[in-house]
């Protein structure tokens, strides 16, 4: 599939994390099931850490350090 963008508002007067503001029709959309390769977890490294994205029985996400 593919990367999908989305239009996204930012509300609340917050931005990216990293301070830098991304253009709104830029922001990616990851199907979960891609990033797991359609298994129940992947890891994400974000700088020098390491997360684990989880996808429960329930179909719920659950993204731990």
């Amino acid at each position: 599939m593919g990367i999908v963008y989305k239009d996204m508002q930012i509300t609340g007067g917050q931005g990216a994390a990293d301070g830098f503001s991304t253009p709104v029709s830029q922001t990616p959309v990851h199907a979960a099931a891609e990033l797991t390769e359609h298994g129940p977890t992947a890891y994400i490294r974000h700088l020098d850490q390491v997360y684990t994205l989880r996808i429960t029985r329930a179909n719920k996400l659950i993204l731990t350090k």
